[in-house]
């Protein structure tokens, strides 16, 4: 977090001194009547002779290469406009840290110890979080009790510019079966998509959902010899979101809602 709060404040320091009153100085030309004939000419008015000097000088007809004061603002008040449209990495990054923290916080005092969180390498963007509870009447929570899995294990990577986009989710361990979680431990839930998403979601909130679609979607714990013991892999649940995602724009989305969990 240090390091990134350092890389913040550089970043912030180099957009003041560029931004200095300084850098949008316009230099102006010797005399102040050279500067009014110009003007004059490049609006097309009264200054013929003027004109015709510039038209001499510069056989081309465009007159002087270098823009005027009127000018060099605007194509300097555009340079400014189409940089401060450009994504902020390092301060995306802060706010993100910010709200992550704060889900933290929350999620450390739930009453119920619905769900638990370790950070992966003290990354503050890459959880591992404990589903401990599913619904008690399903059999996925039988198979828990008779595999003596204490928990669900998921990862969570946060993007820099949470919770404006969602994060990527995935399925550690147990092995699952159905329950809408598919190879490489990919999870099909729509809200886990940019178009599904909304920055006003929490943690909690998608683990709790993630629940309700793994009962309604009768997940079980596999307990097939071989495959059972056979761990998810990041790279094939990549790919198999992305190629959910396109599947589910097409032809559209099914989300179990928390109350059938």
């Amino acid at each position: 977090m240090a390091t990134l709060l350092r890389k913040i404040g550089l970043i912030r320091l180099h957009n003041r001194d560029t931004e200095d009153p300084k850098h949008h100085h316009n230099h102006r030309g010797g005399g102040g009547g050279q500067q009014s004939a110009s003007l004059r000419g490049k609006g097309g008015g009264k200054s013929g002779g003027h004109k015709q000097q510039q038209q001499q000088q510069h056989p081309g007809g465009s007159g002087d290469a270098s823009p005027g004061p009127g000018k060099g603002k605007s194509k300097r008040a555009a340079e400014l406009a189409a940089r401060d449209k450009q994504p902020q990495p390092a301060a995306g990054a802060a706010g993100a840290a910010g709200r992550l923290m704060k889900e933290l916080q929350d999620i450390a005092r739930l009453s119920d110890r619905f769900i638990s969180v370790e950070l992966v390498n003290e990354n503050l963007f890459d959880w591992n979080v404990k589903l401990h509870q599913v619904d008690k009447d399903s059999v996925l929570w039988q198979d828990m009790k008779e595999t003596n899995t204490e928990f669900i294990l998921l990862n969570l990577t946060f993007p820099d510019n949470f919770p404006f986009s969602p994060p990527f989710m995935r399925v550690l361990s147990p092995r699952l079966e159905n329950g809408y979680v598919l190879d490489g431990g990919a999870i099909c839930m729509e809200l886990l998509t940019p178009r599904g998403w909304s920055s006003a979601y929490t943690v909690e909130a998608v683990m709790r959902q993630f629940a309700a679609s793994l009962v309604k979607g009768q997940g079980r714990i596999c307990r097939k010899a071989g495959k059972s013991k056979k761990s998810f892999s990041r790279k094939e649940a990549e790919a198999t979101f992305k190629s959910l995602v396109k599947t589910h724009e097409k032809y559209g989305w099914v989300t179990p809602p928390v109350s059938d969990g």
